[in-house]
């Protein structure tokens, strides 16, 4: 997904997320809610935090990186958190050397910050991206992104968002984390 700015106006990416200890039960009741997900593919994701950022500063306000490789494809993302971590100011672009971007991205002043790998499946219902991924270290999750370039309240869409995720009937369990700080040194993974 590429997300620019329109015109002054903001894109932002408004995410949902929760931990399921049963992938099988959880793409059926996907099927079940008529949401097609395709074949997993495999994610290598390098983040990227601004140089002195600690995590104990929080994330609100302060814009991080990602590289990501797919299918020899590299992408660069920024992410701009601002009510919460899942509500993101976002831009994305194919980059077509993986080891200069990161050179670039050191020259600029950020820190490689943690090792994010994983298979991801992805589909959609509706303008609602939904993304089921095992990742290495923290186990498999169901994502859910909204895209928006109006002013609507984050925390309200996100718990439309989990409305519809709990309308599943599945067991899942909502995290407000994202992926950097489960698979970080010393996170807790279940």
């Amino acid at each position: 997904m590429i997300t620019v700015r329109r015109w002054g106006r903001l894109v932002r990416e408004i995410e949902a997320k929760y931990r399921t200890g049963d992938l099988e039960a959880l793409l059926a009741a996907l099927k079940s809610a008529g949401v097609t997900v395709a074949d997993p593919v495999f994610q290598d994701d390098q983040a990227y935090a601004p140089a002195g950022w600690e995590p104990g500063y929080g994330k609100v306000g302060h814009t991080f990186a990602r590289l990501r490789t797919e299918d020899n494809t590299h992408v660069l993302t920024t992410k701009t958190p601002l009510g919460n971590a899942m509500e993101c100011i976002e831009y994305e672009t194919v980059v077509a050397d993986r080891e200069q971007t990161h050179g670039a991205l050191l020259a600029l002043g950020y820190e490689p910050f943690v090792r994010i790998v994983k298979d991801r499946r992805s589909g959609a219902v509706g303008s609602v991206g939904v993304c089921v991924d095992v990742v290495e270290g923290a186990g498999t999750f169901l994502e859910l992104e909204l895209v928006v370039d109006d002013d609507r309240d984050g925390r309200a869409a996100q718990e439309e968002l989990d409305a519809w995720a709990r309308g599943l009937d599945v067991e899942l369990e909502r995290t407000t984390e994202t992926y950097d700080a489960l698979v970080r040194p010393g996170a807790t993974p279940r």
